[in-house]
């Protein structure tokens, strides 16, 4: 006259982004993108049934009975990959953290030394006439970070998931050419993909250039990428910046 119990499921709550692996062959098995998605990941164990469940009309004492399941088990791992509209890239000490703690209502830690950021931070930035997107602010990236060196691809993964990415080079770069270079032969090597991902050149603390400076160093940008000086501090050119970012984003 008995059944077993079922076992209580376990739900893990994760944020959109999220990107299920095998922990032992690291193959992507799903990734949450929607509000309220459930997947069930494992089952969990079954509960038998005693011997009345069997019972028939001919046989009324059945002696046998049905045992429970055994749950299944397994290594996983659980990655996030932040969803955003613009993601920021950049060395670090580019003044990604600063703009967007003036664009939007963000408090990302900002201090003069590399890898303030330690984790990515999401803004809500405000643009014209009630409208707004998101934006990320990625930590810093150095040369050699698809190997692993710095944050590596801890951070780089994040890069992956936004719609168009604003490359900022401080004014005060030794070389802002190279620096943009360097960026994005690391974005490349770490996936391919990322080449034709939408991309704005910001050339950030430009309050620290004059209008003849800008011009010298507009020449040696690629001709190709549109590109803006702004200073977050100064607030200067960043409604200029949100235009260009916004009509990227609807291209």
């Amino acid at each position: 006259m008995r059944s077993g119990r079922s076992a209580e499921d376990i739900i893990i709550e994760v944020p959109l982004g999220t990107v299920a692996k095998n922990g032992e062959t690291f193959e992507k098995e799903f990734e949450i993108l929607e509000d309220g998605q459930e997947v069930v990941w494992l089952k969990g164990g079954r509960g038998g049934q005693g011997n009345t469940h069997f019972k028939t009309s001919t046989k009324q004492a059945p002696h046998y009975a049905q045992p429970g399941e055994e749950g299944s088990e397994g290594w996983k791992i659980l990655e996030l990959k932040v969803l955003a509209d613009v993601g920021l890239v950049g060395f670090p000490n580019a003044g990604k953290s600063t703009l967007l703690s003036v664009v939007s209502a963000a408090k990302p830690e900002i201090a003069n030394y590399p890898f303030t950021t330690l984790v990515p931070n999401l803004g809500v930035v405000s643009y014209r006439d009630d409208r707004s997107f998101i934006m990320a602010d990625i930590p810093g990236i150095i040369e050699g970070a698809h190997e692993g060196k710095g944050l590596g691809v801890r951070f780089l993964r994040h890069i992956e998931r936004n719609s168009c990415l604003l490359f900022m080079i401080p004014a005060d770069s030794d070389d802002i050419k190279k620096e943009y270079k360097i960026l994005a032969k690391e974005l490349k090597l770490y996936n391919k993909e990322l080449v034709n991902k939408p991309r704005i050149i910001g050339i950030s603390k430009s309050d620290l250039l004059d209008d003849e400076l800008k011009k010298m160093l507009a020449k040696e940008l690629p001709k190709k990428i549109p590109h803006v000086f702004f200073s977050a501090l100064a607030n200067e050119n960043i409604m200029e910046l949100k235009d260009k970012l916004w009509k990227m984003m609807n291209d």
